[in-house]
């Protein structure tokens, strides 16, 4: 059996678990799996990054940082856009299928063990989720790594990932979304989000509002950690545009760096930025000594993020970016007006259930000029008729597309009218994860044809 085909049955056992979307507050199940593996999350360092928007791209600048100190890393996001093995990397690359084959041999009889004691107490087995963090440790444990930048599935205090041991807790923006699991208030939502805060850890935060800041501060003063916050503790002191992406002059707990070249789109990303400075001077020399500058430049020049303001089409430009919440929407928004010289965009947008689909859609309203409303390829879509009547409601110009290839042909001809139109895909990371595949497939880069 070939390692690909192995892998691959890795990730079918995975899909028979509890889904994604099923979640309890329970993270004693996953603690009680590593603690039967001798608890692989205790042998390298770990830098933990929760938040609503933004976690992934914080996340990739880390570890790239840190792969550029000569550290050997480990990095944890979800969910994927095309294959799973995209989740966890080693050295900035997709874990290989036989390390995430190997690694599911080796928990396999302890899951078997502890869905038993689970079944023994009436509970719910393992789920997929619980169980992807699980690989995901034991395959850093392996590897070995020196850190794992570790992205938090949901929320923060009962994540199964909240079983490591963070030296440094990561706020991106706090905003409002997951309602139903986390709190209907950002205090609330950032109440469980600062449960990843360790005793005697250093916390970094982007700027959060008020009652979120009073949230992070408290748990962190309990817990006798530091708090450094974006524009007091550190700050990103500069942001100009740049030929595929931006300069930035950041300002770090430990030390200024100056014309950072950032090879992504939007203002947002460059907090992201000064907020990965941050976290990786915290981890290394306690935030008191400066990274060496062409540790920065590589780090930071050499961070990507898929799917996130991704360029994947031209003539006509198509941008695909996961805007899957309201907060993410205004965000894709301003970089659109601050970053592309174009006079009309058309949206195809595809949104899952659970989501706030008039929120995102009320926010990409005053950005668009034509709607092109349609569905992720996923039992959880958001009928599309729903985006439709909003985008209505606004006076907007909308098509409903029953598949998103539907939608992306009728979308690229409606730009390729005009040297002055452009698409945007957004609305779902599911669909950015098929957009992308889709533009590779039809090669979006050699110009529409008919």
């Amino acid at each position: 059996m070939s390692d690909r085909t192995r892998a691959d049955a890795v990730y079918s056992a995975l899909l028979e678990r509890q889904g994604e979307q099923w979640v309890q507050p329970r993270v004693e199940r996953t603690r009680r799996v590593l603690e039967l593996l001798a608890d692989p999350q205790r042998t390298y360092r770990v830098i933990h990054v929760t938040g609503t928007n933004g976690k992934t791209s914080t996340s990739r600048m880390i570890e790239s940082l840190l792969r550029a100190m000569g550290l050997r890393t480990g990095l944890f996001t979800s969910p994927h856009l095309e294959r799973f093995t995209e989740r966890i990397l080693i050295d900035g690359e997709p874990v290989a299928d036989a390390a995430i084959a190997d690694a599911w041999e080796e928990i396999q009889p302890f899951v078997g063990m502890v869905d038993g004691e689970l079944e023994a107490a009436g509970d719910a087995p393992l789920t997929f989720f619980e169980l992807l963090t699980v690989l995901a440790f034991v395959v850093a444990a392996d590897a070995p790594i020196d850190v794992l930048v570790l992205e938090v599935g949901m929320g923060g205090e009962w994540d199964s990932t909240n079983t490591a041991d963070g030296d440094v807790a990561v706020f991106t923006p706090i905003d409002i979304d997951h309602v139903d699991r986390l709190g209907s208030t950002i205090a609330e939502i950032a109440t469980v989000k600062a449960g990843i805060i360790k005793q005697g850890a250093a916390v970094v935060s982007a700027a959060q509002p008020d009652e979120a800041l009073r949230a992070i501060r408290a748990r962190a003063e309990k817990e006798g950690a530091t708090v450094a916050v974006a524009g007091d503790g550190f700050a990103l002191e500069g942001q100009t545009l740049a030929v595929g992406g931006q300069q930035l002059d950041i300002r770090g707990v430990a030390g200024a760096y100056r014309e950072v070249y950032l090879p992504m789109y939007g203002a947002h990303q460059g907090a992201n930025a000064a907020l990965a400075v941050a976290a990786v001077e915290s981890l290394i020399g306690g935030g008191t000594q400066p990274l060496a500058a062409d540790v920065v430049a590589d780090g930071i020049g050499n961070a990507t993020s898929p799917g996130r303001l991704q360029l994947v089409g031209t003539a006509p430009t198509v941008l695909v970016d996961a805007a899957h919440n309201p907060h993410g929407a205004r965000a894709l928004v301003a970089a659109l007006d601050e970053a592309f010289d174009i006079d009309e965009w058309g949206a195809v947008v595809g949104i899952l259930d659970g989501k706030d689909a008039v929120g995102i859609m009320s926010a990409l309203v005053p950005a668009v000029a034509r709607v092109f409303a349609t569905a992720p390829d996923s039992d959880r879509a958001t009928d599309p008729d729903v985006i439709a009547d909003v985008a209505e409601a606004a006076d907007l110009p909308v098509t409903v597309h029953p598949t998103l290839e539907d939608a992306a042909d009728a979308a690229r001809a409606w730009a390729a009218e005009s040297d002055r139109r452009a698409v945007v895909i957004a609305g779902s990371v599911v669909l950015a994860g098929e957009a992308l595949r889709l533009s590779e497939l039809e090669d979006w880069k050699s110009g529409w044809q008919a």
